[in-house]
């Protein structure tokens, strides 16, 4: 297939797309590259383009036969800190861009959202697809009104399907340290030392990024009638796990001694997930906490990754605002902004002209780079 992914060079995209070409498809990667261009290389059958996703038209849709709408304002200090922003790419865009595929022929989108509609739970209750949503925060409630009004354009010649992702973990090539088992591995490896907020008994879906990028890659062949119109929850019974049990696990994992400490008053949100139904289609997950952990800690001994800024996704945000701010009207509210720019002021210069920044890095301007 000519298959479209919209936040293509993400932390899930950067995975799924060398994924999806090793396949055979060709793919249109969309992308606004905030955290970089060289995590998505140049090979056959990729065409990446710098556009903003609230900006696509039918001629990105040109051609494509399924989309893959990865693009998001992704965890929730962010959408917290960018609520307008989160409301309009992870609901408002998704919605207009699963309209134009409609339009345009395409006969299949696949909409990743999160198992955080689901809020938080008592802990003896097991959220399956009929549970009622009760989304806490903003990046939450716009996925959750994604689902809905996408899921409203299926019928018999377009198949939508919403896939509700447990935290995901795990080696990447735009790496993230602020998901849950990804900083406590780091954490561990370079300090030794594990912080675990008290009393650990909070339960936690976890799923790796390459589990969840096959669970998307499925829902492209899976059987119209199966898949259609429907929510699957993406995860596994076996990457469900109670707090002070994952940190016991990932500090077993660390190839060095770690110590757990433990801090805080008892954090009593808790919840679990049924994955029961995408189990039924046959997709079992591969990986576990531990793959996850080993894979880290090989690649950051190795150099091939680093915690950087720009692995914490809320920081790197705030740089790129910051360094904007700075660099084109002198605002007052680009503070921490002026030491980085005296360090090296043609790096951030660089950053900024990269990424396109009009008058703020979340705004609402086309970048003019969708050729």
């Amino acid at each position: 297939m000519k298959i479209l992914v919209t936040g293509a060079s993400g932390y899930i995209g950067s995975t799924l797309v060398p994924m999806l070409l090793d396949a055979g498809h060709a793919v249109r990667a969309v992308d606004r590259f905030f955290f970089g261009n060289e995590h998505l290389p140049e090979r056959p059958g990729l065409q990446k383009i710098r556009e903003d996703s609230r900006r696509l038209t039918e001629r990105h849709l040109e051609g494509v036969e399924a989309v893959i709408d990865l693009v998001a304002i992704s965890n929730d200090p962010s959408g917290d800190l960018f609520p307008d922003a989160t409301l309009e790419i992870n609901w408002a865009s998704r919605v207009h861009t699963a309209r134009l595929a409609k339009r345009m022929g395409a006969r299949r989108y696949i909409l990743p959202s999160s198992c955080s509609i689901y809020g938080y739970q008592g802990p003896d209750f097991v959220a399956d697809e009929s549970a009622k949503p009760n989304p806490l925060t903003t990046y939450a409630r716009a996925n959750a009104q994604a689902e809905v009004d996408v899921l409203a354009l299926a019928d018999g010649d377009f198949t939508v399907v919403a896939l509700r992702q447990a935290t995901v973990y795990g080696l990447s090539p735009r790496m993230r340290f602020d998901l849950a088992i990804n900083g406590m591995a780091c954490g561990a490896w370079q300090k030794g030392e594990l912080p675990l907020m008290r009393d650990g008994s909070q339960w936690r879906p976890m799923v790796h990024v390459r589990d969840t990028s096959r669970a998307q890659i499925m829902m492209l062949d899976a059987p119209a009638a199966a898949v259609n119109g429907q929510i699957f929850n993406v995860g596994s019974a076996a990457n469900v796990y109670r707090i002070g049990e994952l940190g016991e696990r990932v500090a077993a994992a660390v190839p060095r001694a770690v110590k757990i400490k433990w801090y805080g008053d008892a954090d009593n949100r808790s919840y679990r997930v049924n994955f029961d139904k995408i189990e039924a289609l046959g997709f079992r997950a591969e990986f576990r906490a531990e793959d996850g952990v080993h894979e880290i800690c090989r690649a950051l001994k190795a150099g091939q990754v680093a915690h950087t800024p720009r692995t914490i996704t809320l920081d790197w945000y705030r740089r790129l605002s910051a360094w904007h701010a700075r660099l084109t009207n002198g605002a007052a509210d680009a503070s921490g902004a002026d030491a980085e720019l005296a360090a090296d002021p043609a790096e951030m210069r660089r950053w900024v002209e990269a990424v396109e920044l009009h008058g703020g890095i979340l705004n609402i301007q086309p970048n003019g780079a969708g050729g």
